[in-house]
């Protein structure tokens, strides 16, 4: 019944649309950024086509991309399309002294060299210079604005998808290859693939387990009674993601996997027991009785340290890293649940386990391998001390090694399109990613005070020479294309009106009618607050903080530092991303020494001993400590998705610890004076599950590896080696 009712709160689990920042709402970027998109709107809702072929430039080709531009633009949903097949040129009208605009090619160009004439007259128009064309070598974009509404829906994918059938059919029409970019087409994909993966990653991860299982086992039932238990919680936790209305984001998307592959060793350790306790007297009952009651609390205690991992996220101010904390904390919570119930319901209606069902107890190879760690524990036990030792000594340095970067396409293959493509769009055009500075005047329509506007041309001088920087885009952008308009399109008057024709464009500038408005796009409703547009490339969160804090910032304070009444910053959706991964990473580091201490509680209150505590913290920390020198020695950076590692690992990986030394504990209670007795004992009871499950554990977070995100790749590797 409640997994039927989870089922039916699955059904509407849609995937995230919006983007989701880690930056908590208190933040102070993350405000500038919403009073910001209630100004100017969204950002990050421009998608972008470029194109570099000569051939484009030929009459057929050109028309044939203009008719790509006009198709797109009727696309329910897109606002706005600015292509060089389309461009508005602003033209003086005399007769009501203002300003208009006119698209530049009203029709189609019927000959070359009319076609010829109209590309020499867009050369002429310097605000679409580095903007939308690149004079050097005539690399050219079309920009495409979607509507605020449609971005975070999923009609986004709807469009994105048309546009790209609308571009293949052009390339082949032409032989034209497009490029593809911006927030919304990266987005999309990027969410196609999370959404791809979450189905492999389950498929996956549910074959390898019960292929792993049978191999243990060499039992259907053993392997059958397993993936129920798995499936039933899998359901619930899509369940609990339309419970609690939320969405599918790349971290809940793994939950599934990372369930199917956590909730198994409960099941390898309870059907591992049944079967020991029922070789002992051949009561099937009695076997299951003794194996609630004796590993039932341990389980339930495993179960607890491992979703601790998880709900320590809880502690954040992050949405996106609460809701993936609560609903695999939730759930791996109900794992226990559902296998203590489950597991021994259906094996009590089973028959009793046969012969063939038991012989992996005395499987050959593990019990030579339990056999060569009670001599390594007992007779060698300095040279492991030693080892160990130098190991960490190792691991330590690589640990020093160890740095933190993010990108905005993060994780994407080097060889793939999405990535190519943004190079493309870096080497013609610096970048596509947007970047945005808010200057405010302080007082109403003191935007375009001459004295403002040409503050503003001086920061935008400063700021175009930098690397990996687009030319910015603002009002005095516009203010300068206007002069050039007023002087009938010269390009030598592209420049700020100056004192002498300043008061003769203003009154043509204040004859605009509303549905002309120019400075809508520049300017808040007031005339106090301005824009300067610029677009950066992908150079990662290091290269960004430095970019902004040493080379934007410091001229924003040369220009305006003086002037009390201007306040400004820096802000975008760009900005916002790599800043939310630095909080990510922090909050993850907090996270991980909370567990850390809360485990220890847990460990204090099961063995009431503080030596107890420390040997079992041990042999867990370790792992952390090799996993972290392998990153620093192979140039794993740190990131959201490599700094989860740590958590999930020592949640899973604590499990053993425990496993072992209750064990060992029930032994020494009974026989106190052999306690080398109680050692081989709890070894050789524990070790058999702890091999198995640390097998499974390994395969199975190895799934991960399929990922064409590097992040999730080397979550899945690191983890499984941590783990093994």
């Amino acid at each position: 019944a409640v997994t039927a009712f989870m089922g039916f709160m699955a059904r509407d689990v849609q995937l995230a649309f919006n983007f989701n920042t880690a930056v908590p709402t208190t933040d102070e970027n993350y405000i500038y950024f919403q009073e910001f998109k209630e100004s100017f709107g969204e950002d990050g809702n421009i998608l972008v086509i470029g194109v570099k072929d000569s051939a484009l430039y030929e009459l057929e080709n050109f028309n044939a991309y203009r008719d790509l531009s006009q198709k797109i633009s009727d696309i329910e949903g897109i606002t706005n399309v600015i292509s060089l097949a389309k461009l508005q040129n602003v033209v003086k009208n005399t007769e009501n002294r203002s300003f208009d605009l006119e698209p530049l090619i009203p029709e189609e160009p019927t000959t070359q060299a009319e076609l010829d004439s109209l590309l020499d007259e867009v050369l002429n128009l310097k605000f679409y210079t580095g903007q939308l064309l690149n004079p050097d070598n005539g690399a050219t974009l079309i920009l495409i604005n979607m509507e605020r509404e449609i971005l975070n829906s999923p009609g986004r994918n709807v469009i994105v998808r048309n546009i790209e059938e609308m571009g293949q059919s052009f390339s082949q029409e032409t032989g034209i290859e497009l490029h593809y970019s911006g927030m919304p087409f990266v987005r999309t994909i990027m969410q196609k693939k999370t959404s791809d993966e979450l189905r492999l990653f389950i498929i996956l991860s549910l074959v390898i387990t019960a292929v792993i299982l049978f191999l243990f086992f060499r039992s259907w039932v053993s392997v059958v009674v397993p993936l129920i238990v798995i499936s039933v919680v899998v359901v619930w936790v899509l369940g609990t993601v339309g419970l609690l209305n939320y969405k599918i984001t790349v971290l809940t998307g793994l939950i599934p996997s990372i369930i199917v592959v956590i909730g198994i060793p409960n099941a390898v350790y309870l059907i591992n027991k049944y079967h020991q306790e029922f070789v002992k007297h051949n009561n099937k009952i009695k076997a299951l009785s003794r194996m609630v009651r004796k590993i039932g609390l341990v389980t339930f205690i495993t179960n607890c340290t491992t979703a601790i991992g998880f709900l320590v996220l809880l502690t954040t101010d992050i949405k996106l890293l609460k809701e993936f904390g609560l609903v695999a904390g939730i759930n791996i919570l109900a794992t226990f649940i559902v296998s203590i119930i489950l597991i021994p319901g259906i094996l009590s209606y089973l028959p009793a386990p046969k012969g063939d069902q038991l012989k992996h107890l005395q499987f050959k190879i593990v019990g030579r391998f339990l056999v060569l760690l009670d001599l390594l524990v007992h007779r060698h036990r300095y040279r492991v001390f030693a080892i160990t030792a130098i190991i960490i000594t190792v691991a330590v340095i690589g640990v020093t090694k160890l740095y933190s970067v993010s990108y905005m396409v993060d994780d994407i293959p080097e060889e793939s399109t999405l990535k190519q493509d943004l190079y493309f769009f870096e080497d013609n055009f610096s970048g596509v990613m947007p970047l945005e500075i808010i200057i405010d005047f302080g007082r109403p329509k003191s935007t375009i005070n001459a004295r403002n506007l040409r503050k503003v041309d001086r920061l935008e001088s400063a700021l175009e020479p930098l690397e990996n920087v687009s030319t910015p885009v603002s009002i005095v952008s516009f203010a300068k294309a206007v002069r050039q308009a007023f002087y009938n399109g010269n390009e030598r008057f592209y420049g700020l009106p100056s004192p002498s024709d300043r008061n003769v464009i203003l009154t043509y500038l204040s004859n605009q009618s509303d549905d002309a408005n120019l400075l809508n796009s520049f300017v808040d409703s007031t005339g106090q607050v301005m824009r300067v547009s610029l677009k950066i490339a992908d150079v990662g969160s290091n290269k960004m903080d430095s970019l902004i804090n040493y080379a934007i910032q410091p001229e924003i304070d040369k220009v305006f530092g003086d002037d009390e009444n201007v306040d400004t910053a820096v802000t975008g959706s760009t900005l916002l991303f790599v800043k939310g991964n630095q909080f990510l990473i922090e909050n993850l580091r907090l996270s991980l020494l909370l567990a850390f201490a809360i485990i220890a509680v847990i460990m204090a209150i099961l063995f009431a001993n503080v030596r107890m505590i420390i040997i079992s913290m041990i042999p867990n920390f370790i792992p952390l400590v090799m996993t972290a020198g392998i990153m620093g020695y192979f140039g794993i950076p740190l990131k959201p998705s490599t700094a989860l590692i740590f958590s999930i690992a020592f949640g899973i990986s604590v499990d053993d610890t425990i496993h072992f030394l209750a064990k060992f504990r029930q032994e020494l209670k009974n026989n106190s004076h052999d306690f080398r007795g109680c050692i081989l004992v709890a070894l050789r009871e524990t070790g058999v599950s702890m091999i198995y499950t640390s097998i499974v554990l390994f395969f199975g977070f190895s799934v991960f590896a399929f990922s064409q995100f590097g992040g999730t790749k080397a979550l899945g590797l690191l983890v499984s080696f941590t783990l093994l």
